[in-house]
């Protein structure tokens, strides 16, 4: 599918002095107008550019004409191939799924976003399936039967191809769908001012430029206060949608998560005194198969690695002499209120910060063990008011860190690059790859963990932050990231085998990621 090449990248002294300070200027659409050659495309852009032709051949447009020509729960069949009276544990389970629209006519072409998982409640059990679109209106879903018991599955139509379609063509239609609101401070004066990842205005402009890529963010420039003097931003949601009153019934709430096998009855899984096949201790570059885990008594079990189950004394020296940094949002930012509750020694140091999404710092002086989280750069969506003189851009933060043994980096973000075109998403992520490459060169040693995105509220702000979005990251950056030597904490499979359809889960699968974490590291 895609692939991102391997580079070296050769900085001078200046550009690498410059890399961690913002790049201001002004743009004034009275300036003169001067004629340019033709600028070649970048690497960078070519990349995206491939990326985006795969994804548009992944996802084509399927017009939306009436609700009877969407794929229906109830017209729809499954049915399970090979079926037994009993299984055994570590059989896998397949199941054909033919879809059918509202006038019970066969689909002829795929598309549909569907979520798999099986589970046993009273285990504590789950694990989610793979789905497989033969792009012919049949799909195959097969489940690995990981445990003993009673086992009930699910499959949930989450949208409709013709949802999907739609979905993706609004979300790369504009970059406004959310207000960013600059807070500009000179002295006693301060002023807010239209903010964002591009602005269609003939105002002088402030531009923020990060990073070698020079990613930017826009604010419209104060009367009488330099650039320089933005401080803070918040943001909240436009009233805007790119979708039609038609389109916006695909995504009604009773239409969204629907489940398409009412009727399957439960499976019986037995042991079969099937021997356990061995694996070795998890370690960086591991590659993960899907699913990657179960959880079982409530805890994620890996499938492709030895997982130790870590109890405090482990913990403690797993932990000891090292310096960690969490780069990313508030699901990264959940792991630092946990720890201390597993951590009993780890205490919270206070940085004299205000607001939210101050960076907040862990401490354990006798064990000299420090872990800090720092919020991503821009997007950030959050009705809150937060800082920017120590913006956390991903790329920049990789690039101050120095690196050794005893340094472990986690990042993770996504969810609040949702509600923009994929596109920005695509950027940074290969700007990380390329950041991630440079600390490699100089630091091998360095322990670099990817957490993937999470699942969340089902129905909540569908055509800005729904999990299709996600899904379509959540693949992306598998594939950028997939040759280089990091750890990857599948949060998406693994929140959907708890079934967590909340953006912050509880705290035992935040803990679950941390272990798998600490297995990484320790």
């Amino acid at each position: 599918m895609m692939k991102i090449g391997e580079h070296i990248f050769i900085i001078s002294k200046n550009y690498w002095k410059h890399l961690y300070h913002w790049n201001i200027s002004t743009n004034s659409s009275c300036s003169e107008i001067k004629m340019s050659p033709v600028k070649l495309p970048t690497e960078t852009e070519l990349k995206i550019r491939k990326i985006l032709e795969t994804l548009n051949k992944m996802i084509p447009p399927r017009p939306f004409t009436h609700m009877n020509s969407t794929t229906s729960t109830t017209h729809s069949t499954v049915t399970i191939l090979n079926p037994r009276d009993t299984y055994c544990r570590g059989d896998q389970l397949d199941i054909l799924l033919e879809a059918r629209d509202h006038l019970g006519h066969r689909k002829e072409y795929g598309g549909d976003f569907l979520r798999a998982r099986m589970s046993s409640p009273a285990l504590k059990a789950g694990a989610s399936g793979k789905v497989i679109d033969f792009n012919n209106g049949t799909y195959l879903v097969s489940f690995t039967l990981f445990w003993e018991g009673q086992v009930s599955l699910s499959l949930l139509l989450i949208h409709p191809s013709e949802g999907v379609s739609a979905l993706w063509r609004a979300r790369n239609q504009g970059y406004d769908k959310i207000i960013f609101k600059g807070k500009f401070v000179n002295g006693t004066s301060q002023v807010f001012t239209e903010c964002g990842l591009t602005l269609n205005s003939s105002s002088e402009l402030c531009t923020y430029l990060y990073g070698i890529d020079q990613e930017a963010f826009y604010c419209k420039k104060p009367q009488h206060m330099p650039c320089e003097a933005l401080t803070h931003v918040t943001t909240k949601n436009r009233e805007i949608s790119y979708l039609s009153v038609k389109e916006k019934s695909l995504f009604h709430k009773s239409k969204v998560g629907t489940e398409m096998m009412k009727d399957l009855k439960n499976i019986d899984v037995s042991h079969c005194n099937k021997s356990e096949k061995s694996t070795e201790k998890c370690q960086i570059g591991m590659k993960i198969p899907v699913p990657g885990g179960y959880t079982l008594q409530g805890r994620w079990m890996t499938t492709f690695c030895d997982q130790i189950q870590l109890d405090t004394n482990k913990i403690n020296g797993c932990l000891k002499g090292k310096l960690i940094y969490l780069l990313g949002d508030s699901t990264l930012r959940q792991w630092i209120y946990y720890l201390p509750k597993a951590v009993k020694t780890l205490k919270f140091f206070d940085l004299h910060e205000t607001g939210l999404f101050k960076k907040h710092l862990l401490l354990d002086a006798e064990r000299h063990t420090q872990i800090q989280w720092k919020k991503h750069g821009y997007p950030f969506v959050t009705y809150s008011i937060y800082s920017v003189t120590d913006e956390g851009y991903i790329p920049r933060e990789i690039d101050r860190i120095s690196g050794d043994k005893n340094t472990a980096i986690v990042i993770t973000f996504g969810q609040h690059f949702r509600p923009f075109p994929i596109d920005v998403f695509i950027r940074r992520a290969i700007s990380i790859r390329k950041a991630i490459e440079r600390l490699f060169l100089r630091s091998p040693d360095t322990k670099v963990i990817i957490k993937t995105e999470n699942i969340r509220e089902m129905h909540l702000e569908t055509e800005r932050f729904g999990d299709f979005h996600g899904y379509i990251q959540y693949l992306t950056l598998n594939d950028i990231f997939k040759d280089l030597n990091v750890g990857v904490i599948d949060a998406w499979d693994m929140t959907i085998a708890y079934g967590t359809n909340n953006v912050h889960p509880p705290d035992h699968v935040i803990g679950s990621q941390i272990n798998m974490f600490l297995n990484y590291i320790c």
